[in-house]
């Protein structure tokens, strides 16, 4: 198992020295960019670690495709994404309980696919929203599920590449691949 972190704008200093990946979020909806999102990654890089970029998706039923294509441009605009970076979907529900629905993450995953595809992308999702069978199970190049329990054992069936097991005290991560250059290999082949 690998180990990473994720983090936000939340968290203006972490410790990546030592790890194997840092995600780090970079915008959500159309209008939301993480204002530490470059120093964030540049202290990732500088570590070494393999380097990621999330969006949070908002959404509700009734919202127009068109919107949802929006926030993936956004995205994919103002992420920062180098060659061999991952890209990642956040789907779960927003403080005001509203959520994107599963039609709205597919549509979110394959635009950014075809607006971006020499990179991996990978859909987060806490493993209650994943197991609903009304949630479908489009995920793209992968699964990272949010399960607070032991890392790199979420409850789960699915083959999932990444696993955020606490929050405490910031986002800690495993992620199944061998060691860091598999992880390197991974992201940067299409």
């Amino acid at each position: 198992m690998l180990h990473g972190v994720d983090v936000s704008s939340h968290n203006p200093s972490f410790e990546s020295e030592g790890l194997d990946f840092v995600i780090v979020k970079a915008t959500e909806g159309r209008s939301y960019t993480n204002p530490r999102r470059e120093r964030q990654a540049a202290q990732a890089r500088r570590d070494g670690c393999v380097v990621g970029f999330y969006h949070f998706l908002l959404g509700r039923r009734g919202l127009s495709p068109a919107r949802i294509t929006a926030q993936a441009r956004y995205f994919v605009e103002h992420c920062g994404a180098e060659d061999g970076d991952i890209l990642a979907l956040d789907w779960e529900t927003d403080p005001k309980g509203r959520r994107a629905t599963s039609a709205q993450k597919d549509k979110f995953l394959r635009e950014v696919k075809k607006l971006r595809p020499a990179h991996k992308l990978i859909l987060y999702v806490n493993r209650d929203l994943w197991t609903r069978e009304s949630t479908g199970d489009y995920k793209a190049d992968g699964l990272w599920i949010a399960d607070y329990r032991e890392a790199g054992d979420p409850l789960i069936k699915d083959k999932w590449l990444f696993h955020q097991y606490t929050s405490e005290p910031l986002d800690k991560n495993v992620a199944d691949f061998k060691n860091r250059d598999a992880l390197k290999e991974w992201a940067s082949t299409t």
